[in-house]
């Protein structure tokens, strides 16, 4: 039987959480799988640096483009687009119309099974969903061979809001290589900064968008003492807007933006306390690098993260959209080391309990084996 070849469809190639599982799943399936990455903002390719050289993968600039009007000849044009490989997988909202291609096209093209995976949803849906799009993904989800969502309440919305058949909807946990998270990192491991004896380091990582709302982590941050550090990780348009918060605050000289790094395995360990500051969430795979580092969470009470975290933990939650809370727990956390420790343990030991990636990566193994009627994959 030939190496099966699989064409991912993602709204962005960023490394972000929804790329960076893919990547993650890529590199588990190793050399005996080839891939197509299409992004829909084609100069958004940076996860694919963190792909095995091993791997056979192809970046096709000629695909026709996933963002538009949708036409019907667009949507047949992204149809055609999808013929000759084993198996179709789409990402979030920017790539829904190759949904909807697939499902109008589909069965007239003799198309390959397509699974749709949602992650989550952009700034302009984060309070409400909107109702059109509700309507379109009820639409172009109707022939998916199944929508993969890593939270309950993505979950909830995908069968009350979308009305996906239950037997199609798999709720699936990220997961990561826990065990390599509790090694001690190295003090030089993220680039321009490093950690010295003495200091403390409040840390994020996030894509520096505005739905990652990073300024307001700025201002809950300014009220920590020295020798209390803000460590941002990642790229992204808001780098100038974040820069500007921390110099208007007079904190600029405590606040550092290293960039994008490679492998957080190498450095979440140096975090003393993992903070989040998002407008919306679902299951941030951040948080889980931060358990499984043996680190207490601040964040806001959105999407799954209360229930991601060990029970201990989740009682610091801050409501969500409420800087004044968050700014609370971050003071009572940098204050009590004994209760750092104490909820970093018990993250731990949730996090290797129910988020170890060998469960996920079987079981994202045997759904997509089976959706090209393989017994399995290579």
């Amino acid at each position: 039987m030939s190496r099966p070849h699989v064409l991912h469809l993602h709204s962005t190639f960023s490394a972000g959480g929804k790329e960076l599982r893919c990547v993650q799943l890529i590199n588990a399936f190793g050399s005996g799988v080839c891939h197509t990455i299409v992004s829909a903002v084609p100069d958004r390719l940076e996860a694919a640096r963190l792909i095995s050289n091993d791997i056979e993968v192809t970046y096709p600039q000629d695909f026709p483009p996933l963002q538009g009007r949708p036409t019907p000849g667009r949507l047949h044009r992204i149809a055609q687009g999808m013929r000759g490989y084993d198996l179709v997988l789409t990402y979030n909202w920017g790539a829904m119309d190759a949904a909807m291609a697939h499902t109008i096209f589909g069965q007239h093209l003799g198309l390959p099974p397509l699974i749709h995976h949602e992650d989550g949803f952009n700034e302009d849906e984060r309070h409400k969903l909107k109702t059109s799009r509700n309507w379109y993904r009820r639409i172009a989800l109707g022939r998916a061979s199944n929508l993969i969502v890593p939270s309950e309440t993505l979950e909830e919305i995908a069968l009350e809001t979308w009305r996906i058949p239950i037997n199609r909807v798999r709720q699936i946990p990220n997961g990561i290589d826990t065990q390599a998270f509790a090694k001690p990192p190295r003090g030089n491991a993220l680039p321009g900064i490093r950690k010295r004896e003495g200091d403390l380091w409040l840390g994020t990582v996030a894509g520096l968008r505005k739905v990652k709302n990073i300024p307001s982590l700025v201002r809950a941050f300014s009220s920590l003492p020295e020798p209390w550090q803000l460590v941002i990780v990642g790229e992204g348009p808001e780098a100038q807007a974040i820069g500007d918060e921390a110099r208007r605050l007079g904190i600029a000289d405590r606040v550092h933006l290293p960039g994008f790094a490679r492998d957080p395995r190498r450095f979440v360990g140096l975090f003393d306390i993992f903070a989040l500051s998002s407008d919306t969430e679902q299951f941030p795979i951040s948080v889980v690098e931060a358990m499984a580092a043996g680190k207490p969470v601040a964040a806001p009470a959105v999407g799954d993260i209360a229930h991601m975290l060990s029970d201990e933990n989740a009682r610091l939650i801050s409501p969500a959209g409420d800087e004044d809370a968050l700014a609370g727990t971050l003071l009572h956390l940098a204050g009590d080391a004994d209760r750092r420790q104490s909820l970093g343990q018990a993250n731990q030991l949730k996090a290797r309990s129910d988020f170890d990636e060998k469960a996920m990566i079987a079981t994202y193994r045997r759904l997509y084996a089976n959706a090209m009627g393989r017994s399995t994959l290579p």
